[in-house]
């Protein structure tokens, strides 16, 4: 009977597969997919989406252009070219039209020489244009970003703190993010700007932060204050669903404290969302100091901002219309350019889309 059985499994088996391997089949079998991470991944979903891709290497074109433009340009945001110390006041600067040329600068190009056009005219002031749009980039883009650090870094704190203790903490913390978004947001922008601004006048006189202005300081303070909440709730709920995961229950059965483990094992966990939600803040900051700066609260003069520009443009915009067309276009294509931006981010690195 075993023998039968032996001869049976004997004829289901080819001798052929017992052959040892060669070293070329060895070589093929041990060929592994390259490693990757989920960072690798979601940068490679990243690439593959056109628009998010497209959006951001716009936003790395205009932010490039808004740093480096006014080393190489040769008329400064503040300098009134028609005012030449101890000369008479050259009116034909003022209000030039996209590469039209003054009196003067007609006389010398007739005479050989070689001026540099004004490609978006000049001001009233006779002020380039082009130079003042490009610093209120700049100071547009850098608001946006600094105020988003101060978010993440109070949101994330304050999240992290809520989501992981629970209990009392989380209540308390809690009900005083439920007071904030019960707030008018419009209305105390509006009030705190204000208030900070007569403050801050007083308060940085003759330090170092009065290079940088009362008005700027004040926009972080309201960011500091009034738009951190959502990131809390957000970071709240990761929290709140990764603290009862095993590695966490091991970290602290062997001994670990509770900011260990939030550094160590939670907000390595949350990168992603962070990720997404500091690309979709960046926009809504930068919008928000642009109404600020439209309605005298902003950047502090002569410092150009985008919002302070099209504010300025309201007084000629019968006349010069596209001075309040140009920084409209400019905010919106950064604003749009970093919402689709964000919106790729999510699609490439939320895990829950992805599966």
């Amino acid at each position: 009977m075993e023998e039968t059985n032996k001869k049976k499994l004997t004829m289901h088996i080819n001798v052929d597969d017992l052959i040892p391997a060669t070293d070329e089949e060895k070589a093929y079998i041990v060929q592994m997919r390259p490693s990757t991470t989920f960072f690798k991944d979601g940068v490679k979903r990243l690439i593959r989406n056109k628009v998010a891709f497209v959006s951001f290497i716009v936003i790395v074109l205009i932010t490039l252009a808004a740093i480096f433009l006014p080393l190489v340009w040769p008329y400064s945001y503040d300098s009134m070219l028609g005012n030449v110390p101890g000369q008479p006041m050259d009116s034909s600067y003022n209000n030039l039209k996209p590469f039209q040329y003054s009196n003067s600068e007609q006389a010398m190009i007739a005479a050989g020489e070689s001026v540099f056009p004004h490609v978006f005219g000049t001001d009233s002031a006779g002020r380039d244009y082009f130079i003042r749009i490009v610093y209120g980039t700049r100071i547009s883009l850098a608001v946006g970003f600094f105020a988003s650090l101060i978010v993440l870094v109070i949101g994330l704190t304050v999240g992290a703190v809520s989501g992981y203790c629970g209990g009392k903490v989380d209540l308390f913390i809690m009900r005083v993010v439920d007071i904030i978004y019960s707030l008018p947001d419009m209305l105390m922008v509006i009030l705190l700007a204000s208030v900070l601004k007569l403050v801050l006048g007083s308060a940085i006189e003759g330090t170092i932060l009065e290079s940088i202005g009362s008005n700027i300081i004040s926009l972080f303070i309201v960011f500091g204050v009034l738009y951190w909440v959502s990131m809390a709730r957000l970071i709240r709920g990761q929290m709140l669903s990764l603290r009862e995961q095993e590695y966490v229950l091991a970290a602290k059965a062997a001994g670990a404290r509770g900011g260990w483990i939030i550094s160590r094992h939670l907000l390595p966990n949350c990168m992603s969302v962070i990720f997404i939600s500091v690309a979709l803040q960046i926009p809504s900051a930068i919008f928000t100091e642009s109404y600020l700066s439209f309605i005298g609260l902003g950047v502090n003069a002569p410092m150009p901002s985008l919002g302070s520009l099209a504010s300025d443009a309201l007084n000629g915009i019968s006349s010069y219309p596209y001075r309040m067309v140009i920084p409209a276009i400019v905010i919106s294509l950064i604003v749009l350019s970093l919402n689709l931006f964000g919106d790729g981010l999510r699609d490439a690195f939320d895990p829950k889309l992805n599966t």
